[in-house]
């Protein structure tokens, strides 16, 4: 007879069943948003109930899938003594690590390969496909200056006749080569291949693109008002441009209307998160933006950024001034955008903190798309070489870290630089000596900043101001955070995994996983029946779990790693072919299913345990002594703990479950070829 399972048990397990299926909707919607959020929207739109949304990020992709950029890097040890050198390149790694983590490439790889008197250094980006950039990304170090006034200035002052010849000889054949540049794009000829043929600017990898200005622009200000002046139709200009000891050809290709937006913002910012001084955790600044936003009005929007606005624009209740495109971080950018005037955004998440926007106003302007093609002009301060600036011992090697803050007046943002012990000194000493005169802070060879000295400056910190948009403020911060190299490398070589090529090995991983699954499916249902089909419903979980957790852990998908994963869905599977075999012996001898179930699984289970701990042991060796096949062993080490779960816990409720019913009872469902009768 078939021992009954009493109320309260079967009450427990339909709570465990509604556990799993929630557990299940959970994950799913995780790793396959887009079905949970279009319910959702369909929802608030039709009944106006609002659920909530599963985030629609992408599950992380490495190089072989997602396209990327392969680079090989060997350092130069000449001057470094041969006790030093593995230490030496493991720091060149580091600094490489950093660089590359402060600018947010998914998951990149960077080794180290010491082969007799070689050392190199292989680096992986994904998701980067311009070989120069990626070579910048690695091999750029910002040099931070910081300078003096000379004390007496001898240099001439007036070019001889001799330098004056000689500035208009070179200046007469500048001017003859930019002509015939310019006659050759005047003809039609394609202008981003002239632009890489002749333009010194770093655009000409981008084919001279600049992108859209205004009058206000720097550069090309002065243009657009020519522009507009003489009603210049698009095409290239006849003329060349000059502006700051260089010849500019453009292409003046489009104009648009840009919309400029007038806003104020209330930021709680929590510690840790860039540019806070609080000390609020994430958890208490959550709350302090809710009770914010369920109080906050327009009229009263004002008050409450100038009482509780943790950045230098409370002074001026929040107010930010007029913003346009590329002058904010994205989330910030995107929730202002997408407001109508005279509303109140929902919070907004940042790498600042937490953000409520009020959209004041909007106003349209038009802006000028162009390229150019960017040529040298020689100049007096070419030939003069005069200098007036003295170096000092304080530079970039002495700041301890560097973080992005903002004006409080313009809400212009700044990178503030804390120095270490010996910078600050020298930082107070400079202050001290050159008190009411000028100090030069160059970066890259380049004056941003030369403030003037009202006091001496203890503390060790100083300011560079240079009208940075966000970003480029951040991009400083993190590069002058990086640090310098500590050896010269020399790039050996590149290669680009382009991302249609790294769209089909996704493809075909995806496809071999499905077949697999496919396959995988049939076997168990022919062969175990009923508890076949059960167990493909908790591989169905596990793999819900699975891909939920690559998410929230932030794994980064490679081919190693989906292989990875499909051994632990075979290995899933293993362990459910244990236990039904273990149950089947169980049946054959006369026992009844209930029975069965639960004695299948606890002699299956020392088996499972030991094949998956000895799983695991191997997976944790690859995981730390190799770098290639990391993804295989993260991606295995998470599965096997999955399956675990899947296997002992949901597919047995499932079994448990269907035992209570009269149908499910008959022994051939669970593969038994002869049923017992007692």
């Amino acid at each position: 007879m078939e021992k009954k399972r009493s109320p309260r048990i079967r009450r427990g397990l339909y709570s465990a069943l509604a556990t799993i299926v929630i557990v299940f909707i959970l994950t799913a919607s995780t790793a396959f948003p887009n079905p949970w959020n279009t319910v959702a929207r369909g929802v608030e739109n039709t009944i106006g109930i609002n659920m909530p949304e599963f985030s629609e990020e992408q599950h992380k992709l490495g190089l072989d899938l997602q396209g990327g950029v392969h680079l090989v890097y060997e350092a130069d040890m000449s001057q470094i003594d041969s006790g030093d050198r593995a230490v030496a390149v493991e720091g060149v790694r580091d600094v490489i690590e950093r660089r590359v983590n402060a600018f947010g490439v998914s998951e990149p790889i960077v080794q180290t390969m010491i082969d007799g008197d070689h050392f190199r250094i292989i680096v992986e980006l994904a998701g980067i496909f311009n070989v120069d950039d990626a070579v910048g990304l690695i091999g750029e170090t910002p040099i931070l200056e910081f300078k003096v006034p000379k004390a007496n200035i001898d240099e001439q002052v007036e070019l001889t006749l001799e330098q004056h010849d000689q500035m208009e000889a070179s200046q007469a054949q500048e001017q003859t080569d930019a002509l015939a540049i310019l006659d050759r794009a005047l003809d039609g000829e394609d202008f981003g291949d002239l632009a890489r043929e002749a333009s010194i600017s770093s655009t000409s990898f981008n084919k001279g693109y600049y992108g859209f200005v205004d009058e206000n622009d720097p550069v090309f200000g002065e243009l657009v008002n020519q522009i507009k002046r003489e009603k210049l139709k698009t095409g290239v200009i006849d003329g060349l441009y000059e502006y700051n000891s260089t010849l500019h050809i453009v292409n003046f290709q489009s104009t648009s209307e840009e919309e400029e937006l007038d806003l104020s913002h209330i930021l709680i910012c929590y510690s840790g998160v860039t540019g806070c001084e609080q000390e609020r955790s994430k958890a208490e600044a959550q709350l302090l933006i809710e009770q914010i936003k369920s109080e906050i009005t327009t009229d009263n929007f004002a008050q409450k950024a100038t009482e509780l606005s943790n950045d230098g624009s409370a002074a001026s209740g929040g107010d930010l001034g007029t913003i346009s495109k590329g002058m904010t971080v994205s989330p910030f950018e995107d929730a202002a955008f997408a407001l109508a005037d005279g509303e109140i955004s929902n919070i907004v998440e940042t790498e600042f903190g937490y953000h409520l926007i009020y959209r004041q106003g909007s106003n349209q302007k038009t802006v000028y798309e162009i390229s150019h093609i960017e040529m040298t002009w020689t100049t007096e301060s070419d030939l003069l070489n005069i200098d007036p600036w003295d170096n000092t011992e304080l530079s970039g090697k002495h700041i301890d870290h560097a973080t992005v803050a903002f004006d409080q007046n313009t809400q212009i943002p700044y990178v503030q630089l804390t120095f270490d012990s010996e910078g600050s000194d020298l930082f107070a000493s400079m202050t001290e000596e050159y008190i009411g005169k000028p100090i030069g802070i160059f970066l890259d060879g380049e004056a941003i900043s030369t403030p003037v000295v009202q006091d001496v400056i203890y503390g060790g910190k100083a300011t560079i101001s240079g009208n940075f948009t966000i970003e480029e403020a951040k991009l400083l911060a993190q590069r002058l955070n990086a640090g310098a190299l500590p050896v010269p490398i020399e790039l050996l070589s590149q290669q680009t995994v382009g991302p249609t090529l790294g769209k089909a090995s996704l493809d075909k991983s995806i496809q071999a996983a499905i077949i697999g699954l496919v396959f995988l499916s049939l076997f168990m249902i022919a062969y175990y029946r009923l508890a076949g089909f059960l167990a493909i419903i908790a591989l169905i979980v596990y793999t819900a779990v699975n891909l939920a957790l690559y998410k929230w852990l932030g794994v980064t998908m490679t081919l190693s790693g989906i292989a990875g994963f499909i051994l632990s869905l075979g290995m899933a599977v293993d362990a459910n072919v244990l236990i039904f075999e273990r149950m089947k012996e169980e049946l054959q001898s006369g026992r009844d299913l209930s029975t069965a179930i639960d004695e299948g699984f606890r002699r299956a289970w020392s088996s499972i345990r030991d094949g998956n701990l000895t799983t695991l042991i191997a997976a944790g060796v690859l995981f730390t002594l190799s770098g290639f096949i990391k993804g295989f062993a993260l991606t295995l080490a998470i599965g096997i703990l999955v399956s675990m779960m899947t296997a002992i816990f949901v597919t047995r409720l499932l079994l448990q479950w269907v035992s209570g019913w009269r149908p499910a009872q008959k022994l051939w469902l669970y593969g038994v070829k002869k049923e017992k009768t007692e």
